[in-house]
């Protein structure tokens, strides 16, 4: 019987610089240890625990019985990217054309496709951190260099834009925004997008600008860059469905940008996936064109359970916790544990059977946070808690009496 040979795997360098997102990493980590027995909270994936609605759900059934299973136009299928057009003209204040569409499945490709089309090696992208994480991996990626711009707590985790003005150079490609953020929770205000605005036009960079979670918005009004008229040209706006529909698993989302540019993202999509299903393109022409009660009781019960968990998480030995005006996430402080923020998510998720990201994550400036996704009953938050904080007054007290010992 011959030996199968072993021959080594050669990877492309670039592969070397491609990250991840940790998020897949903990619960995969998490459904280990609930297969062995043990009884795990998850507040660690940023996915809506609500099904899709309904009328969505047929919409889609329905076109799967009209014969929607075949593949369509690699930009999406006109009457969905006029429905796009539609909404975000109305939502952002401006006129958008189908023809500015893109739908791709997910928000990923968005990202990742604009950096195939935009950035250079040598070139400067400028991006949030804390952030998305793969916004950093995707730069690393094409060769380009990662330029971090730190959100900062005492600032609500907004963009400080006298710093984004001061890290452009002649060398910069992109700016990549994020409102409302991932992971911090953080909003730009009016004044906020105004700025960046000036500072668009003055220096022509091009602009992404991820508004995935444009319509989990807490406290204010969602502002964009898309609604200046004369940086039209410069943004490229990033949405979808996953977030606003809960349709993460049906991966839908779309990029809106100018014309030209939209024709080469098109070709991306041609050459990697050839099209988004069908179907589930049908389904999102009646997300977004039949009933929005959904949103707003999503929105509603992301808002209970964001003032319960800030109510409680400070109440914590150790931690602070700023109450974020959007998306569902909760992003503390956990300064005041005297505990690094990777060693404290994996005790949290061990041995107190609650699973949380590493705010390091989300970029070296989230080193001292934990990012909890509240995307999950309030049952299930309320445990959560209660694990945390008889964790913390064991292990928090001890560690703390442990390094008053050494010091004596």
């Amino acid at each position: 019987m011959s030996k199968a040979m072993h021959t080594e795997l050669r990877l492309a360098q670039r592969m070397s610089r491609l990250g991840t997102e940790t998020a897949f990493e903990v619960l995969a980590k998490a459904r280990a240890l609930e297969a062995k027995g043990q009884n795990i909270v998850h507040l660690e994936i940023g996915e809506p625990d609500f099904d899709t609605p309904a009328h969505i759900v047929d919409a889609a059934v329905d076109a799967l019985h009209q014969g929607f299973t075949h593949y369509g136009p690699s930009a999406g299928l006109p009457e969905l990217r006029k429905a796009i057009a539609d909404e975000v003209g109305a939502t952002r204040h401006t006129k958008v054309s189908a023809d500015e569409v893109v739908v791709v499945p997910g928000g990923k490709p968005i990202i990742f496709f604009t950096m195939l089309a935009l950035v250079e090696q040598g070139d400067e992208v400028i991006y949030p951190n804390p952030g998305f994480p793969i916004y950093e991996s995707m730069i690393q990626f094409v060769g380009a260099t990662a330029v971090p711009i730190q959100l900062r707590e005492e600032m609500d985790f907004r963009l400080d834009t006298r710093e984004l003005k001061s890290l452009i150079t002649p060398r910069t490609k992109l700016i990549i925004l994020n409102s409302p953020q991932n992971p911090t929770g953080g909003v730009m205000t009016l004044q906020d997008v105004e700025e960046v605005a000036a500072i668009v036009a003055e220096t022509g960079v091009m602009v992404l600008s991820d508004e995935i979670y444009s319509h989990l918005i807490f406290d204010g009004d969602h502002h964009s860059l898309f609604s200046y008229d004369h940086l039209r040209d410069q943004v490229i706006l990033l949405d979808g469905f996953s977030k606003t529909y809960a349709m993460t698993g049906w991966r839908m989302g779309y990029g809106v940008m100018r014309t030209d540019l939209a024709q080469q993202i098109a070709r991306l999509v041609t050459n990697s996936n050839s099209c988004t299903a069908s179907f589930t393109q049908k389904a999102g022409i009646e997300a977004i064109c039949g009933p929005q009660a959904s949103v707003a009781v999503m929105n509603d019960e992301f808002k209970k359970r964001r003032d319960y968990f800030a109510g409680r998480i400070n109440r914590i030995r150790g931690f602070h916790c700023r109450l974020p005006k959007g998306a569902f996430y909760m992003f503390p402080s956990i300064a005041g544990t005297g505990w690094k923020s990777k060693p404290l998510a994996d005790a949290l998720l061990e041995e107190a059977g609650v699973a949380a990201l590493s705010g390091t994550a989300f970029g070296s400036y989230g080193e001292g946070y934990l990012r909890f996704s509240i995307a999950n009953s309030l049952d299930n938050i309320r445990i959560a808690l209660d694990r945390i904080e008889a964790w913390v007054e064991k292990n928090v007290e001890e560690k703390a009496a442990k390094s008053l010992a050494r010091n004596l």
